[in-house]
């Protein structure tokens, strides 16, 4: 049995009809080269069941303790069933993008089964008409709550259910696993008085540190971003009913942006192609703000000795996004001074915040979960804070396999919230980084104008940076100039006066 920490137990006080807190992946796969194909589902379910201890809350659901008085517990389930959890579907045909696009959008719109283990898997057959993958392809969606992973959980699950090559051998030894009986309520109770001592201390000992770096770093030039974001569209209540789309990029070509820009990364070429695309989407509109869009970041703060438990240890940080510089690569200049000031800040702090959000008794995170429920929904003013969301995740540079498939391709749904009604999951993987926007029905009817939008943006950069990339890619070439070696015997003979001889450049 283990306790989710306040991190996590926020996720769950602040989820309702409208606003599910749950991620979704999707991962796509082409079967041309499985043996005996095509794949079946029996064989899929039969490789789950073999993966199923490579996470833990795969086979664990939540125990709540009464009154909420604590966090909920994780317990294994004794009445686990893989077979409610991984599902078989089919797109109708001539299952191409949109239909699948469409399919994706209804099936993170549902909210979860609280009363069993927190995910669903689908396994969707019939992709015969998308451009990167054969006819006879499958896709597998995987929807987890967000009480249980956050993105870099995510990225360990992903490498959890593959193999990094198609047929590798049995695993000899699996780790057994045994079913937890619930625990009594006045156990629990008892529990949850002990806890909240302790929390009590712990969250005066984080306000305690905070304090002190506050002091210590007084008069710094480094400030927090401060001012509200411009309204938009996307600053309203938000329904249960999502749209969802995705572009595709060449990583190589990322890379060659950001190496236009010194000191830029690849985040900042995603932060900078996000905020192009809904800045030119609000223009196509007539609702173009004007002043410059800002976005929320989650920044991760989980240390190795956290790598694969699970949960959530990431902060949230505020950036701005300069849009209302019209050049390009000022823009993404400006953005990468703004991020890397963000870092420093975030270095100061982040570990405090985390430990005051954990060290919060349970009843207290529960009641501001209540009131940030309460404070949101239709005909409610907001203050403009952030317009968009942007999570990336790096996943591996190399071939990935699913019961012999191989990976072609794997992207996200990350969540949205009332006043902040998209969010844009960014992953990368062999040679590929995919933007996917996931929006509200109503708010945005056409996912696909948005993600046009995305592609004109990083194309305007593209264009932009080319002439500083090539100009870079030159000056790396240039071989360097060799001084003569000062041993006479091995010196070059010396140059007969008046004639003069071409001088060769080695490669």
């Amino acid at each position: 049995m283990r306790q989710i920490t306040g991190g996590d137990a926020l996720f769950l006080y602040t989820d309702k009809q409208s606003r599910h807190q749950h991620l979704s992946v999707l991962y796509f796969y082409d079967q041309s080269e499985v043996k005996g194909r095509p794949l079946r589902f029996k064989a899929i379910l039969d490789h789950v069941q073999q993966r199923l201890s490579r996470a833990p809350f795969f086979r664990q659901r939540l125990v709540e303790v009464p009154f909420d008085l604590d966090y909920p517990y994780w317990i294994n389930d004794p009445d686990f069933d893989l077979e409610f959890h991984v599902r078989h579907i089919a797109l109708p045909q001539p299952g191409d993008w949109r239909q699948l696009c469409i399919q994706a959008s209804r099936l993170h719109s549902r909210p979860l089964d609280m009363n069993r283990p927190v995910w669903e898997m689908y396994v969707i057959e019939g992709l015969n008409k998308i451009d990167f993958l054969p006819p006879g392809s499958f896709a597998v969606m995987l929807k987890v709550h967000h009480v249980a992973i956050d993105g870099v959980a995510a990225a360990e699950m992903t490498m959890g259910l593959h193999d990094l090559e198609p047929y590798p051998a049995a695993e000899r030894r699996q780790v057994r696993w045994r079913p937890e009986p619930e625990p009594r309520p006045l156990a629990l109770l008892t529990r949850a008085m002990r806890n909240n001592t302790w929390r009590s201390f712990k969250t005066g000992r984080a306000v305690l540190h905070r304090l002190q770096r506050s002091i210590n770093h007084t008069g710094s030039d480094n400030e927090t971003p401060q001012g509200l974001a411009p309204h938009t569209r996307f600053n309203q209540a938000i329904s249960p009913n999502r749209v969802w789309d995705a572009a595709i990029f060449d990583l190589e070509d990322i890379r060659s942006i950001k190496n236009a820009v010194p000191g830029a990364t690849v985040n900042d070429v995603v932060l900078t192609v996000c905020g192009g695309a809904m800045f030119r989407y609000l223009v196509d509109k007539n609702e173009a703000p004007e002043s410059s869009l800002t976005s929320l970041v989650p920044v991760n703060v989980r240390s190795s000795e956290e790598s694969g438990t699970g949960g959530n240890k990431v902060v949230l940080t505020r950036t701005s996004l300069k849009t209302t510089a019209t050049d390009p690569i000022a823009r993404l200049a400006a953005v990468s001074t703004e991020m890397q000031h963000v870092k420093e800040l975030n270095a100061l702090g982040a570990r405090d915040m985390m430990e005051m959000q954990e060290g919060l008794p349970a009843p207290t995170l529960l009641l501001a979960g209540k009131v940030i429920a309460a404070n949101a929904g239709p005909g409610r003013q907001y203050r403009e804070s952030h317009n968009m969301i942007v999570t990336n995740v790096p996943g591996p540079q190399k071939p990935l396999y699913f019961c012999g498939a191989r990976l072609a391709l794997f992207t996200g749904m990350a969540i949205i919230v009332d006043n902040l009604a998209i969010s844009h999951a960014v992953t990368s993987y062999d040679g590929k980084l995919v933007i996917a926007p996931l929006s509200d029905r109503v708010i945005m009817p056409d996912p696909a104008c948005y993600t046009e939008c995305l592609r004109v943006s990083f194309e305007e950069l593209k264009t932009a940076t080319r002439p500083l990339a090539k100009r870079d890619t030159t000056d790396q070439a240039k071989p360097t100039a060799k001084k003569a070696p000062r041993n006479k015997k091995t010196a070059a003979p010396a140059r007969p006066a008046g004639k003069s001889r071409k001088r060769r450049s080695s490669q």
